[in-house]
């Protein structure tokens, strides 16, 4: 249950609110490489490779996937000027997902035309 201050409002915890912080303080590169660990998560989720047998995996959805590599692409492309050493790791990880999805896909898409490759190039 949670406490309320004297006007009625919800009393926010001291811990919370201490590990909060202001976006306004938070650096760009920072906000573009968590939105890229997350997307990269969820990919590879979606993948299957957290599973022990990703053929089998009950949360591959290749489909899903692709949004989320093709989305990932997007945002590594646009950002690459602005996020320094934090770039090559990040495009490595893309990278893997797409040949993931490669080998993953019953029919791989031609060079060209996988998850995202229209904004990195074919990647084979």
């Amino acid at each position: 249950m949670t406490s309320t201050d004297p006007t009625g409002e919800p009393a926010h915890d001291a811990d919370f609110q201490d590990n909060v912080r202001d976006l306004a303080d938070v650096p760009s590169v920072e906000v573009i490489s968590r939105a890229a660990v997350m997307l990269m998560s969820a990919a590879a989720e979606k993948l299957g490779l957290a599973d022990e047998d990703p053929d089998s995996a009950a949360t591959r959805d290749l489909d899903e996937a692709r949004r989320l590599i093709t989305a990932l692409a997007g945002l590594v492309t646009a950002s690459v000027e602005y996020l320094g050493a934090h770039a090559g790791p990040i495009r490595d990880g893309l990278q893997t997902l797409q040949r993931a999805f490669r080998e993953a896909s019953a029919i791989p898409d031609a060079p060209g035309q996988g998850p995202g490759e229209k904004y990195t190039g074919p990647v084979y």
